[in-house]
């Protein structure tokens, strides 16, 4: 009965783990394979401050569609800009 109720008290508290934001990922540089239709953001300084490149993949000889989005707000806080 113990074990019970202590497994129903840590899933209760693990709950509003589940709720929080996800933010994206930023990768460091376009990656080589990508699959068709798949999105990734890539941070590497070609498209200034507070963006990133958005990079959707396309299907055989498709050319990849590459776009500068802005970032959220909480992930362009983090970012600094050096001279």
């Amino acid at each position: 009965m113990r074990t019970v109720v202590a497994l129903a008290f840590l899933g209760v508290l693990s709950t509003p783990c589940l709720a929080q934001e996800m933010s994206p990922n930023f990768l460091k540089k376009e990656p080589y394979f990508l699959s068709p239709w798949s999105v990734v953001y890539v941070d590497n300084g070609t498209c200034g401050v507070g963006k990133v490149l958005k990079v959707t993949g396309a299907m055989g000889a498709l050319r990849r569609k590459k776009v500068c989005v802005p970032m959220g707000p909480e992930q362009a806080s983090r970012v600094v800009a050096i001279p």
